[in-house]
């Protein structure tokens, strides 16, 4: 009987400890990235310098061949501060197409200091004209149609990501 009673009041006990709130030490600070609802992708904070003034975007990555392919193709909406960042390891000429993408986007291309080489605006959706950097690029940036000017975003502006 008392090893009985000895066993229940180990078992309560145990049972106790597990159901206690842990300490797990995690903050905010450590907790994964953020994950894009409908593309599943990192989205981190980008920031764009011109004219003296910062503007702040969170942008999706692009980072596998497979997420570069598909881009933002079928997508039919995206925030006014939101965005897709494509970033590659080494400089390298870069040609975009609009295949199967519902929004008009600017195609912002990021050399390898990160400064914005040339805009590509408004592109069409839909059409397969090639959309060109005019130099070696380490990244591109969709933002939608017509917000790089809005913003005065073009040759020159810095990019932080």
């Amino acid at each position: 009987m008392r090893l009985a009673t000895l066993l229940l009041s180990l078992m309560s006990a145990t049972a106790l400890v597990a159901c206690a709130p842990q300490d797990s030490g995690a903050t905010a600070t450590t907790q994964a990235p953020a994950a894009h609802p409908v593309s599943g992708l990192r989205v981190i904070p980008l920031t764009v310098q011109t004219g003296g003034t910062t503007h702040r975007f969170r942008v999706e990555v692009a980072e596998s061949a497979e997420a570069q392919a598909r881009g933002l193709m079928f997508r039919t909406e995206m925030g006014a501060d939101e965005g897709m960042i494509f970033p590659y390891a080494a400089p390298q000429q870069l040609s975009f197409w609009m295949r199967n993408t519902v929004l008009p986007l600017d195609l912002v291309f990021i050399g390898a200091d990160k400064r914005v080489i040339n805009v590509s605006a408004n592109a069409v959706p839909y059409s397969e004209a090639q959309l060109m950097s005019d130099g070696p690029a380490i990244a591109v940036l969709e933002l939608n149609g017509g917000r790089a000017a809005q913003l005065g975003i073009g040759p020159g502006a810095v990019v932080s990501w």
